[in-house]
């Protein structure tokens, strides 16, 4: 348990968030959202660069 409040204080907000849950018995839904979040990333570094039009037929 002293891990989760040492990482819950270094991560602030995300630290929170994955200590809700992990209480809650959520914690299946941890990779869902960090695979969304490096979507959201690869979306928005690929918009000003090279591989811009490759994005396109991922969609």
């Amino acid at each position: 348990m002293g891990f989760l409040q040492t990482s819950k204080s270094r991560l602030g907000i995300a630290g929170q968030l994955l200590g809700f849950f992990w209480r809650g018995k959520r914690w299946w839904l941890v990779p869902m959202i960090v695979m969304l979040l490096g979507l959201g990333v690869f979306i928005i570094l690929a918009q000003s660069s090279a591989i811009a039009p490759f994005i396109y037929t991922l969609f």
